[in-house]
């Protein structure tokens, strides 16, 4: 609907909000899961920056999604790349940017934003369960998700302005301050390949920059990332200093 209405012209900051979704979708157009008691919306955005900036947009919303979460119930938030939101080490919110150009110009960009809000994890299939989490489990109550919406988009809006003004490397900086699994060792399914190293950093475009086994270095633009908990990931300062 989102995509539809930018097409007809809505304007900048336009947002639409559902009560469930039907065919929710996430990354690689994966099923989403959008129970009754969650707070999905997408918003409609016109950035003036260029085709190869839009993944910006992205980081931005999540920075968003976090620090509200901690400005409104203080829980223990952090962010995993490229677009999901952590409680707790448990996923709580996903982020889908999709964009429309005309040539090597963006016309829109549509952000879809899935907040696993009131409702409990039985809700989720038992496939989800164990890696997954909501506002309601994690606070023993329900959320008022109205107010929850006004202060993130009121967080989007004040992040939007310092894409629009050029400060995304500020963005970026927040965006690394909350990403816990920068330093880990990490998995990384990219295409047909899988990529094992320690996570060291995000760069200015957005990729991940990963230090391999051979101490080499790589750059993913997308991918599944996967924490391993192994005894590898120990001697990532040895590997990373080599």
């Amino acid at each position: 609907m989102a995509k539809e209405l930018a097409e007809r012209g809505a304007r900048d900051g336009t947002v639409i909000v559902t009560e469930t979704q039907t065919h929710g979708r996430g990354r690689l157009g994966r099923e989403w899961i959008s129970p009754k008691g969650g707070l999905w919306f997408s918003i409609i955005l016109r950035p003036r920056v260029s085709l190869r900036d839009t993944p910006k947009l992205t980081f931005m919303a999540s920075v968003a999604v976090a620090k509200t979460i901690i400005k409104l119930f203080g829980l223990e938030t952090e962010i995993k790349w490229p677009n999901d939101v952590l409680i707790k080490g448990k996923k709580v919110c996903g982020i889908l940017t999709e964009t429309a150009s005309r040539g090597e110009a963006l016309n829109f960009a549509v952000i879809g934003v899935g907040i696993n809000a009131n409702f409990s994890l039985k809700d989720l299939p038992a496939d989800l369960q164990s890696s997954s989490t909501t506002l309601k489990e994690e606070l023993k109550e329900e959320t008022k998700r109205e107010v929850f919406l006004c202060t993130l988009l009121e967080e989007i809006e004040y992040y939007y302005n310092w894409i629009s003004q050029g400060k995304f490397s500020a963005i970026l900086s927040e965006w690394k301050h909350l990403a816990k699994f920068l330093g880990s060792y990490v998995e990384v399914r990219s295409l047909d390949e899988k990529i094992e190293g320690w996570a060291t950093d995000i760069d200015q475009n957005g990729a991940l920059i990963i230090i391999l086994r051979d101490h080499s270095i790589r750059k993913i633009v997308s991918g599944d990332l996967t924490i391993r908990q192994t005894k590898e990931k120990d001697s990532r300062d040895n590997a990373t200093m080599m």
